[in-house]
């Protein structure tokens, strides 16, 4: 693969070294993703590290996903206690009842 040459263009075979032809979908979509250039593709330079800004936005995404998750599982734990204190509520509740019918008796 030839350096600077997008991927179509003689010398290119669009992928990345490492990926298989099996997974070359695969890195093309984890690309696109994570906002990287295409396999394949080389930066002025010849370098094809992601950039500051690159990381930056992978990292806030990685974050941002972080803090979704720990909020539904937050939200989760609560809703369970909750429900569990409603339940334990109701049945206490209902012991009373059953003590003042059995003791009118």
């Amino acid at each position: 693969m030839q350096r600077g040459t997008a991927p179509g263009e003689a010398g290119s075979r669009g992928q990345r070294p490492g990926c298989r032809k099996s997974t070359e979908r695969k890195c093309e979509a984890d690309s696109r993703r994570l906002g990287l250039p295409p396999p394949g593709w080389a930066c002025a330079d010849g370098d094809n590290m992601p950039t500051a800004k690159q990381l930056a936005d992978i990292g806030y995404k990685t974050f941002s996903s972080s803090m979704i998750l720990l909020t539904v599982y937050g939200g989760y734990l609560c809703s369970a206690r909750a429900y569990r204190y409603f339940q334990r509520q109701s049945s206490q509740r209902q012991a009373a009842e059953e003590q003042k019918t059995s003791g009118a008796l």
